[in-house]
C-alpha cells in the first residue's frame, strides 16, 4: 500500500456544491491542501476529520507542497488537494500530477462543478443554445492575448481574467468582431452569499466592473446567447404530466413538517443532502482515528494472566465439534424415516416353508 493524492474539485464556492465523492475523499484525508481565498471554509470544516492537517496553499511555496507529497509517500498518507471549481480548468493539474507519479504515489482526479456552469445556472441560460451558438470557448488568465482570434468565431466565450484587465479585454473583443451591444455577464464569487453577478453589454463593461470594484480574478461570459428572451412561452400541451420518482434525499426531507416558505424548503433539502452523507463520513473518520489495540506487556502480570486465560480452551467447550449427519437429523424430525447405513447390505435367507405331510389314502 502506498500514499494517495486526490485532486478534488471543490466547486464554484458554495460548500454544498461539492460532489459526494469529493466530500468522501476529504473525510478520509490525513492532509488537506487548500486555499481559503478561493475555497469556502465551511467546505473543509464540514467534511475534514478533527485531527486532519490543514495546509493553506496560499501561505506556502510550491516546494513545501511537494514536501507534503513526499511525506505522503513515506508515511502512506492520504492527501487531498482542493481546487476551486473543476481541477481540469485552470488548476495547474498537470505539474502536480506528474510530481506525484514520480514519487510513486497513487493519484486520482475528482471532478467538480465549474464556475462557468454555476454562472449559467445563476442566470438560467443555456450557454450553447442551438439557435445562436453551439460551441463554447474557454480562455484563462494567460490566454487573453488570443481573445481577438477566438472572438472571430462569433460564438459564446468564457474569459477568466483579472478585473484590472477589463479595458484590454474590451478592445480585443471589439477587434474580433463583437459589437458594443453584445450581452456580457460579469461574475465574481458565484454561488457564495457575497456573490456578484451583473448583466451588461460590451460597451458598458468597463463601467460595470468599476462600479462593483472587481479587480481580482473575474469570470466574463460574452455572446448573443446571454440575451434575455423577448417573451416566454406558456407550457401548455395535451401530454399528461409525469411525476418524477422521489429520491432518498427527497423522502428523507419529507419526513419532517412541511416548510412554510420556498426558502425553508431549499434549506430543508440541503439538510437532507448533508444527512445522507453523514453516516459514511463518520465511518471514515472513526476508521482512521481508531486507536491501535495495545499489545500485552511482558512486565504486566495482569495482561499476561488475561492473555493466558484467553488462550486456554474452556472445559465445557468440546475440543472438536463434529457436524451431525443430515440424515440423522431428518430421522429425528420424522420417526418414520429410516437412517441409511454405511455397511454393505447383506441379504437375509428366508426360512424354508415346512413341507406338508403326505397322508396315505385309505383304500
Amino acid at each position: 500500500m502506498t500514499g494517495r493524492v486526490s485532486f478534488v474539485g471543490a466547486g464554484p464556492g458554495a460548500a454544498d456544491l461539492i460532489t459526494l465523492r469529493g466530500a468522501k475523499r476529504i473525510a478520509e484525508a490525513d492532509v488537506v491542501v487548500w486555499a481559503p481565498s478561493v475555497v469556502e471554509v465551511e467546505c473543509v470544516r464540514e467534511h475534514a476529520r478533527p485531527d486532519a492537517e490543514l495546509v493553506d496553499f496560499s501561505r506556502v511555496s510550491e516546494s513545501e507542497v511537494v514536501d507534503v507529497y513526499r511525506r505522503a509517500s513515506a508515511g502512506k498518507l492520504k492527501v487531498v488537494r482542493l481546487h476551486a471549481g473543476d481541477p481540469s480548468l485552470w488548476g495547474a493539474l498537470r505539474e502536480q500530477h506528474e510530481t506525484c507519479q514520480r514519487l510513486g504515489l497513487e493519484t486520482e482526479v475528482v471532478p467538480g462543478v465549474s464556475a462557468v456552469s454555476a454562472v449559467g445556472a445563476s442566470i438560467a441560460r443555456e450557454l450553447t443554445g442551438s439557435a445562436v451558438a453551439q460551441s463554447l470557448v474557454l480562455t484563462g488568465p494567460e490566454g487573453d492575448e488570443h481573445i481577438a482570434e477566438f472572438a472571430a468565431h462569433g460564438t459564446t466565450m468564457a474569459i477568466s481574467a483579472s478585473g484590472s484587465r477589463t479595458g484590454r479585454i474590451v478592445e480585443r473583443l471589439r477587434a474580433g468582431g463583437y459589437a458594443d451591444d453584445t450581452p456580457v455577464v460579469v461574475a465574481y464569487k458565484v454561488s457564495l452569499p457575497d456573490e456578484t453577478v451583473a448583466q451588461t453589454t460590451l460597451g458598458e463593461l468597463e463601467a460595470c466592473v468599476k462600479e462593483h470594484k472587481l479587480y481580482r480574478t473575474t469570470l466574463f461570459l460574452v455572446g448573443e446567447v446571454l440575451k434575455a428572451p423577448a417573451s416566454r412561452r406558456s407550457a401548455v400541451g395535451d401530454e399528461p404530466v409525469r411525476r418524477s420518482r422521489p429520491s432518498k434525499w427527497a423522502m428523507r426531507a419529507s419526513r419532517g413538517p412541511a416548510p412554510a416558505t420556498a426558502e425553508s424548503a431549499v434549506e430543508s433539502a440541503s439538510v437532507a443532502a448533508w444527512s445522507a452523507v453523514h453516516d459514511w463520513q463518520e465511518t471514515a473518520r472513526a476508521r482512521r482515528a481508531a486507536p491501535a489495540r495495545p499489545k500485552p506487556d511482558s512486565d504486566d502480570p495482569v495482561l499476561e494472566l488475561l492473555t493466558a486465560e484467553a488462550a486456554v480452551p474452556s472445559v465445557d467447550t468440546p475440543a472438536e465439534s463434529k457436524p451431525k449427519p443430515t440424515v440423522a437429523a431428518a430421522a429425528k424430525r420424522n420417526p418414520t424415516t429410516v437412517q441409511a447405513s454405511t455397511t454393505p447390505r447383506q441379504t437375509a435367507k428366508k426360512p424354508a416353508a415346512p413341507r406338508a405331510k403326505k397322508t396315505k389314502r385309505a383304500d
